[in-house]
């Protein structure tokens, strides 16, 4: 008989990870290890972990979210996998995210300083710092009241050059609203 697989659950204490969303048939066979009170399902691999659930993002002590399948599954509850090289450190402390604007899907969302991915041109922020930024980016993409103020042929070009300077400096939204007008 094989011996099942199962990491420390200290091993998951603070840490960030995104998953891929698979179909739910991708777990088909895979012995259930661990099931949360909360109603989330565990299965452990040798390169890394399954998770069913029907919450994700702040998860106890660590951020987790979820990619979804294009085009998204209908289910609540979603099968995400990630590698175990995928977790990373999280605290409240160190400047350990930067953030990310798809501009074809009009969606921010913050990653891991040690996502490989990471090319560094962003500014790294403490997760407060990170949301707080991306409030203001989810706003200025949602909502067009503040730009009044401004003088412009194209919104979206006054988007992406306000969202671009929150991302890429250490700008204030009021610093860069004044130096655009």
């Amino acid at each position: 008989m094989q011996k099942i697989f199962r990491p420390s659950p200290k091993s998951f204490k603070n840490t960030f990870c995104v998953f891929q969303e698979f179909p739910i048939e991708e777990i088909e066979g895979l012995v259930l290890q661990y099931a949360s009170k909360s109603g989330s399902s565990y299965y452990y691999t040798k390169v890394g972990m399954y998770r069913l659930s029907n919450h994700w993002g702040r998860l106890a002590n660590s951020k987790w979210r979820l990619e979804p399948l294009e085009p998204e599954s209908e289910s609540k509850f979603k099968l995400g996998f990630a590698p175990w090289t995928s977790f990373y450190p999280d605290n409240v402390l160190d400047e350990l995210y930067y953030i990310e604007m798809n501009y074809v899907k009009n969606t921010v969302n913050y990653q891991h300083k040690n996502n490989p991915s990471y090319d560094e041109r962003a500014i790294l922020r403490t997760s407060f710092e990170t949301t707080k930024k991306i409030k203001q980016i989810r706003n200025l993409l949602n909502l067009t009241s503040w730009a009044k103020y401004f003088e412009y042929d194209d919104l979206d070009v006054l988007r992406k050059e306000i969202i671009d300077q929150l991302i890429f400096t250490n700008k204030t939204l009021e610093e860069i609203k004044r130096e655009v007008v």
